[in-house]
């Protein structure tokens, strides 16, 4: 699997790898977690998103602002609110706000 390369920090005996930032906003965690949509554009998304996030989010590094995850907190039933919260677990909070 390639790695996103932004950059590198180079000292005589070390070398690190940078990775991308990627910021993940709310039709991402709703894409992942919803049922699969009828409409054949969203169903297509869905399906994107869910790939993407299966073989590319360790590429990158992720990021979520605090806004995103209460609006993900609430609304519609508890179950659906729980599995949009367990994506965000492991993402950093945003350092912009």
């Amino acid at each position: 699997m390639e790695t996103a390369r932004v950059g590198w920090v180079e000292e005589p005996s070390l070398q690190v790898e940078m990775k991308a930032k990627v910021y993940i906003e709310t039709s991402v965690v709703s894409y992942l977690t919803a049922r699969m949509g009828r409409d054949l554009i969203v169903a297509g998304h869905q399906q994107i998103t869910q790939e993407w996030w299966d073989t590319r989010k360790e590429d990158f590094d992720l990021y979520v602002s605090q806004l995103v995850v209460r609006e993900k907190q609430g609304g519609g039933d508890s179950d659906a609110a729980q599995r949009r919260l367990s994506v965000l677990e492991d993402i950093q909070y945003s350092p912009w706000r």
